[in-house]
């Protein structure tokens, strides 16, 4: 058995809004935490109006604020997005008020689109290849101080908050190997290379003082009902979702629809995206997530749930917990 933990996008629901999103995402923490979930990771999305973690960090206090045992994190913050300085300060100032209890997972795409990324940035100058730099300069920035450096992350120097590198790719692979932090791939949304990125990972790790060995978590989508026909159903929530963005018109997250037909390239696409995905009764959600485990030799697997209903997903989660709550607890 192997730790679970969960992945919130903070869903801002058709006839819903962020305020009402953040209030689920807290209630969903709370339970998570009492159902044994090892980790909450919220994610750094821009412009999207079916997503209300833009402020990630913000978000990650409110989480950890209304909680008391679970680790909170980023799945992930966006770093080109911004300075390593001003990321080391927030999460130096959530360890601080929060301590042992902080994760700082990390990606290189903005997580928007590029007129909304040049919005942010002022310009695209500080662009996805200087990611590798910008890495290794936050985490300097949380080891103890040196004398006569110039610029301390305050709070921050000291902390040694735990960095993550998040890919969809090889390129976080051979990054995170080489760094040697744990990875996480994000197979709830780009499946493809998954096996050859652990692979990868796996085999040009170099143990460092935060990890003597390889760590994969990977991300799933998990769609739990009382019964089969009920998740099927749950399901047409994300994949309307999965079409409209993929077709450039990101929304809110929609209602469940019973009598949607996609046509054959929607279908192949869903097919794609959502083949890691456990979708089904109690019975057939934990097979699936063994059976999942067990092909990838993942050491920790993160659930996204995006399902429209709170209590549903409440459900979702709660069916998937008791194998979070049987295994084996882990080191930060």
């Amino acid at each position: 058995m192997i730790p679970y933990s969960v992945l919130d996008l903070a869903p801002v629901i058709e006839g819903g809004d962020a305020s009402r999103a953040l209030r689920c995402s807290l209630d969903l923490a709370r339970h998570a935490e009492k159902w044994g979930y090892r980790r909450y990771w919220l994610a750094e999305h821009h412009g999207m109006p079916g997503i209300a973690s833009a402020a990630t960090a913000v978000v990650i206090g409110h989480v950890a604020a209304g909680t008391s045992t679970i680790r909170v994190g980023s799945g992930g913050i966006m770093l080109p997005n911004h300075s390593p300085l001003v990321i080391a300060e927030q999460f130096g100032t959530l360890e601080s008020l929060f301590p042992g209890r902080i994760d700082l997972g990390l990606g290189r795409a903005p997580g928007t689109d590029l007129v909304t990324a040049r919005a942010l940035r002022r310009n695209l100058e500080s662009d996805v290849g200087s990611f590798p730099d910008d890495v290794l300069e936050l985490m300097a920035y949380f080891r103890a101080s040196r004398p006569g450096q110039a610029v301390r992350a305050v709070p921050g120097a000291g902390l040694e908050v735990p960095v993550w590198i998040l890919g969809s790719s090889l390129y976080g692979a051979h990054l995170a190997a080489a760094l040697g932090l744990p990875y996480a791939f994000a197979s709830h949304f780009a499946p493809a290379q998954l096996l050859h990125a652990i692979d990868v990972y796996r085999s040009g790790f170099r143990p460092t003082s935060q990890l003597a060995r390889p760590y994969v978590m990977a991300g799933v989508n998990v769609i739990a009902a009382d019964t089969d026909r009920e998740a099927a159903l749950l399901r047409t929530s994300l994949e309307q979702a999965f079409v409209n963005l993929r077709s450039g018109r990101p929304g809110k997250l929609p209602p469940p629809s019973p009598g949607i037909v996609w046509g054959p390239h929607e279908r192949a696409m869903l097919d794609q995206v959502l083949s890691c995905a456990a979708i089904g009764s109690p019975s057939t959600v934990r097979r699936w997530l063994n059976d999942f485990a067990a092909r990838t030799g993942a050491d920790e697997l993160i659930l996204a749930s995006q399902i429209f209903d709170h209590d549903a997903r409440l459900r979702s989660y709660e069916i998937a917990a008791p194998v979070a709550s049987e295994a084996e607890r882990i080191p930060a």
